[in-house]
């Protein structure tokens, strides 16, 4: 029996193709892999694969949100200048407020990569108590943005955008997050870190 309190995450891929069934989806088997692996809290999964429809992405976000009681939603896919591409205009939609910081990292860490990472346009909100945020598409990219980038000794080079989020979550009035440190260290100032 775990003494974490259980996360509800929403997981949402954002794909024409995916969602008619083209091709399987691998954005959130992707997301579930490393949250498992990262997150030491029980947690309650509600994966969708959605078209790249304006309506449909912000119904999803409000149902996963108000309806569903995620603490957390992550999305992927849509976020490139591609006509198609309109997952931060529906996530902006539905925002209360608006956290620019996650989308300056995400770009810090794949401009590491790649120099077209200045075409990825990943926001992040909250809305209500809940925390949305756009990842890229790949599966790769999904793990190096929300992980960072370690040298060979495992010493952190640039901090994912993950180490913020348990914090985050405390802030917007969200369960208690905790990590494997080996995988990605949860930042907290010291007056906020639980003692066991």
């Amino acid at each position: 029996m775990s003494n974490h309190d259980t996360v509800s995450v929403g997981l949402v891929s954002v794909s024409d193709r995916a969602s008619q069934g083209v091709y399987e989806d691998e954005g959130v088997p992707a997301l579930e892999k490393w949250l498992s692996r990262t997150m030491l809290n029980p947690v309650n999964f509600l994966p969708r694969v959605i078209p790249d429809e304006l309506p449909v992405i912000e119904n999803t976000l409000k149902e996963l949100a108000d309806l569903e009681s995620c603490n957390l939603i992550l999305t992927t896919g849509g976020t490139g200048p591609a006509p198609r591409d309109i997952t931060p205009e529906a996530t902006l939609a539905v925002a209360d407020k608006v956290m620019p910081g996650f989308g300056e990292q995400m770009r810090q860490i794949s401009l590491q990569f790649v120099p077209t990472a200045i075409l990825s346009r990943q926001v992040a909100v909250i809305r209500g108590s809940t925390l949305i945020i756009n990842l890229p598409g790949q599966p790769k990219s999904i793990r190096e943005t929300l992980e960072g980038l370690k040298d060979d000794s495992g010493k952190s080079l640039v901090h994912g955008i993950f180490a913020a989020v348990p914090y985050c979550v405390d802030l917007i009035g969200g369960p208690y997050i905790e990590t494997d440190e080996t995988v990605c260290k949860a930042f907290r100032p010291k007056s906020a870190i639980r003692k066991r």
